[in-house]
């Protein structure tokens, strides 16, 4: 016969009184750090592939854009650089992340 565990109803004040809760504030701050270090992935990135593609030369091939390609490369880096951040990037922004949280002194731990 399976004893039956009665669930154990937990008071937010007291969580929040042990430390253990995180704040409005924390939250905040966790979420701003987040958002900073994917944009700051997201910007590397957009340097990365600009430079990558520095050196070809589209505008003289029989299909390339002309000088609207190279005018409107930079957008397309961008967004090439932010769907790489956003689909998890290259782990940049994971340590940029991390030691934000240790500035702020908050843990690591998402809550």
């Amino acid at each position: 016969m399976a004893s039956m565990i009665s669930p154990i109803a937990l008071n937010p004040a007291l969580l929040q009184a042990s430390g253990t809760a995180p704040t409005a504030g924390e939250l905040s701050k966790r979420a701003n750090i987040t958002k900073t270090a994917k944009d700051f992935e997201s910007s590397f990135l957009s340097v990365m592939v600009g430079e990558m593609f520095e050196g070809v030369n589209t505008t003289e091939s029989t299909f390339s854009g002309g000088q609207g390609e190279q005018m409107f490369k930079s957008f397309m880096t961008d967004a090439i650089a932010k769907q790489v951040s956003r689909t998890g990037g290259i782990g940049i922004a994971a340590s940029v992340q991390k030691e934000m949280l240790k500035l702020q002194g908050l843990t690591e731990e998402t809550p």
